[in-house]
């Protein structure tokens, strides 16, 4: 399902960590963009995506290495616009007559940087220096250096490390930068992204309501008549999934709401109410709290926790599914991350961060052909087609929850008493956050019961309860994260709340651990 009839824009990957900041930069601006790794490319891709302007990202190879990364030959002669960003600026230099140095300690950059302006000042650097001192912050991360531009180049900005920080050949529209401009320390950066989009004669036909009326059709090309099975988590992604797929082939889908029994207070009986009484989905729910609890008594190494849970949610899923006549095809919320981070860049610069695995492996075991309306999609894009949808904004923005639910919440061993006193825990929590007017501003929050009981005093009487410990982080995209600073006001507020409301807890923390060194999760 990838027949997307968009104006593109190519992004030639050289290994860089950032490479996915430029294409949410250019999906911002209402641009169809798509990455593909260096080794990738070559003519028959680049005419069948006939861009309409290309970018080659940074890497962390040297372009004075022999076999280091190389766009494709037939990219220079395309007749469109060409950004290349610090690796990328250094690989078309090289490619094109200029000359790259290794770096030494006075060419080299490392972090914030300033850019100077030239001369030259063509409309890539419209509304650029903007600063009141003439000058504009970057961020550089470059060894190597430019130390003479390619033929037909010209200077627009100077660093202290880089001579040659900004140029650009305007008769072919090449530019190229050494620093990032994708990321948050190039304030600025959205500007020359803009100004290389509309340069390059982008429309900007990229929106969420164009995708909407585009993925119903392909749905409905690729299923036909035949029948759909959805698993049905009740997140942002997978409902999106299950409601897309709704408005296109209505009661030929059928979801599946897999309720292990380590859900949130109240969360499937909200999950499944929304779906069957709002948008009339043909959905089961599949209450296995039973069989997941019983086989997860005992255990209390995180792994297999998780091991036990993805087997559990197989088997189950596998049970209903076989029991829908007809079904041919699998949907699943695989959005355009997974798709890029499931590339190998096999005797390249950059390794796989991670490998899709199709929910725990169900298309193999289960013989159906996929089907994954969102793996063109961002999370934020996803947020905005579900809006699109109808879903309700209170469950768009919810935080995300992890797919073994509260069972990495619960560091030990998992009982009821255990799961219940961290619902209602849980429930204050985020009550609070929520009074607060700050559950948005926070990437995720919840409560984790600890392992251990502790000495209280409640009503002149001795308790021996459970402590708890609540987390919330602040995140772009859950890779890293720093701990969200509440003030000690609400800390205070939220602690007597949970102890007074909750029976079973005497003592409340606040984890003040940043990812890395941390993880978000418990476990």
């Amino acid at each position: 399902m990838t027949d997307i009839s968009h104006e593109t824009l190519l992004i030639i990957d050289f290994g860089s960590q950032v490479t996915q900041l430029i294409a949410r930069r250019l999906r911002e601006l209402n641009v169809y963009c798509e990455i593909h790794p260096y080794q990738k490319v070559d003519d028959a891709l680049l005419a069948e995506l006939a861009p309409k302007a290309i970018i080659f990202s940074g890497g962390p190879d040297s372009v004075m290495r022999e076999g280091s990364p190389r766009p494709p030959a037939s990219a220079y002669t395309l007749g469109v616009p060409i950004l290349g960003i610090c690796y990328g600026q250094q690989v078309m230099m090289h490619d094109l007559g200029g000359k790259v140095e290794a770096g030494e300690h006075a060419t080299a950059e490392f972090g914030r940087a300033w850019v100077s302006p030239a001369e030259a000042r063509p409309e890539f650097i419209n509304g650029w220096f903007m600063d009141g001192s003439g000058r504009e912050q970057v961020w550089m991360s470059h060894g190597d250096h430019v130390s003479e531009i390619a033929p037909g180049f010209e200077v627009l900005g100077t660093s202290p490390g880089a001579p040659f920080a900004m140029t650009a050949d305007l008769s072919r529209n090449f530019f190229a930068v050494q620093f990032h401009p994708e990321v948050h320390h190039t304030p600025n950066g959205k500007t020359l992204y803009e100004n290389f989009v509309k340069l390059a004669g982008f429309s900007g036909d990229w929106t969420m309501g164009a995708y909407r009326e585009e993925m119903i059709r392909l749905i409905r090309e690729q299923v036909g008549d035949k029948k759909v099975i959805c698993a049905l988590s009740g997140g942002v992604d997978s409902s999106v999934t299950g409601l897309l797929l709704h408005e296109a082939i209505g009661e030929q889908l059928t979801c599946v709401f897999v309720d292990h029994g380590l859900l949130r207070l109240h969360e499937a009986e909200e999950v499944t109410t929304m779906f069957r009484d709002n948008y009339n989905l043909n959905l089961i729910h599949a209450d296995e709290t039973e069989l997941f609890l019983g086989e997860l008594e005992g255990v209390s190494d995180p792994e297999t926790k998780r091991k036990i849970i993805g087997r559990l949610f197989i088997d189950v899923f596998q049970k209903h599914a076989d029991q829908i006549e007809g079904a041919e095809f699998l949907a699943q919320g695989t959005l355009y991350p997974d798709v890029i981070e499931s590339v190998s860049f096999s005797g390249g610069p950059s390794v796989t961060i991670k490998s899709h695995h199709n929910v725990g492996g169900l298309p193999e075991k289960m013989g159906l052909k996929l089907v994954e309306p969102l793996r063109g999609l961002f999370k934020d894009e996803v947020r905005e087609l579900g809006r699109e949808l109808g879903l309700p904004a209170s469950f768009i923005g919810r935080h995300p929850f992890p797919g073994p639910g509260l069972a990495i919440r619960c560091p030990g061993e998992i009982t009821r008493e255990k799961l219940e006193i961290l619902r209602k825990a849980d429930a204050v929590y985020i009550d609070q956050i929520r009074k607060h007017g700050l559950y948005d501003d926070i990437w995720q929050a919840f409560v984790a019961i600890l392992p251990v009981r502790t000495v209280g005093v409640m009503g002149d009487g001795r308790t021996y309860d459970f402590a708890c410990a609540l987390r919330a982080v602040t995140s772009v995209d859950g890779m890293t994260a720093d701990y969200y600073p509440f003030s000690h006001d609400f800390l205070g507020e939220t602690a007597t709340r949970i102890i007074n409301e909750v029976k079973g807890i005497n003592r409340v923390t606040y984890d003040v651990t940043s990812k890395p060194p941390g993880t978000i999760e418990w476990e």
